[in-house]
C-alpha cells in the first residue's frame, strides 16, 4: 500500500509522539520537515534526515514517530520507527519502518478505530448545560448512568449503541476506560449527538454518532495515541497469522 501512494520526492513531516519542553516552558510536539528519498518495500522507506537551521537532527534509532506524507493524492499518515541512520550518495538518510497502517489524513476528521468498549452515559439536564465550561464534578452526582457499547472511537468522537435513543443535537455525559501501556484511565466527557438510528437487525437498540465538545487537548491526544497503539497491535497480529 505504501508504494501505491507515496513516491520519492514527496514532502513529509516527522512529528514526535511525546511532548517536549521549549524555553518558554510551553509543551508541544516537535515537528520536522523532510522529504521521501525512496520507498524500499510496503513497510520500509527512506527519509532525508531533517535539519534545524544548519544542523542535522539525529533522531534516535528504535524510536517511534508520526509521519505525514504530502502526496499527489492527498495527505497520508502513519506511525513508523527509525530503524537505521546512514549516509549514501552525499545524503544523510533515515531508514523508517511502518508500525501502523497508512491512512488518509483529513484535517477536519480523525481516524476511527473499530472496537468494543463498555461505556456509561446519560442525557445532560438543562441546568447542567448552562454550567458547561465549569468543573464537571457535579455531573456524577446526577441521575445514574446507563450502559452502552462503543463500536468505534476517534480523537473527535464516538459511535455507540444501546437501548436508549438520544435525539440528534442533545448533549450527553459519557464515561469509559482506555488501557495504555498497562495502565487504565477513565475518561469523563461531554459529547453532542449528531445522528441516531434504530438498528435494523436489532429492534429496540439504537446507534448514535457523537462528537466531543470542550475536550481537553491532552485527553484528545491520549485517545489518538490509544487508537494508534491498538492499530499497531492489530497489524502485528495480522503479520503473525
Amino acid at each position: 500500500m505504501l508504494s501505491k501512494y507515496v513516491m520519492p520526492g514527496d514532502r513529509a513531516e516527522i512529528q514526535t509522539l511525546e511532548r517536549v519542553n521549549y524555553i518558554d516552558d510551553d509543551e508541544k510536539r516537535k515537528l520536522y520537515q523532510t522529504q521521501v528519498l525512496d520507498v524500499l518495500s510496503e513497510d520500509r522507506f527512506e527519509l532525508r534526515m531533517p535539519m534545524e537551521q544548519t544542523k542535522l537532527v539525529l533522531l534516535p534509532v528504535n524510536t517511534e514517530y508520526e509521519i505525514y506524507f504530502y502526496t499527489s493524492m492527498g495527505v497520508y499518515q502513519c506511525l513508523a520507527n527509525v530503524v537505521d541512520r546512514y549516509k549514501t550518495e552525499n545524503q544523510f538518510v533515515l531508514l523508517m519502518e511502518l508500525s501502523s497502517s497508512l491512512s488518509k489524513f483529513q484535517r477536519r476528521e480523525y481516524y476511527r478505530l473499530s472496537c468494543v468498549l463498555d461505556m456509561k452515559a446519560r442525557l445532560l439536564e438543562r441546568e447542567e448545560i448552562k454550567m458547561l465550561g465549569c468543573q464537571n464534578d457535579f455531573l456524577e452526582e446526577r441521575p445514574p448512568l446507563e450502559p452502552h457499547i462503543i463500536v468505534d472511537i476517534s480523537g473527535g468522537g464516538i459511535r455507540f449503541v444501546g437501548d436508549l435513543a438520544y435525539k440528534p443535537g442533545s448533549l450527553i455525559y459519557c464515561r469509559y476506560k482506555l488501557e495504555r501501556d498497562g495502565k487504565i484511565k477513565e475518561y469523563s466527557l461531554i459529547a453532542k449527538v449528531l445522528v441516531t438510528k434504530e438498528l435494523e437487525d436489532k429492534p429496540g437498540f439504537y446507534e448514535h454518532r457523537a462528537r466531543y465538545i470542550n475536550i481537553d487537548t491532552a485527553e484528545r491526544e491520549e485517545i489518538i495515541r490509544f487508537i494508534f497503539e491498538q492499530e499497531r497491535k492489530n497489524r502485528k497480529r495480522e503479520k503473525d497469522l
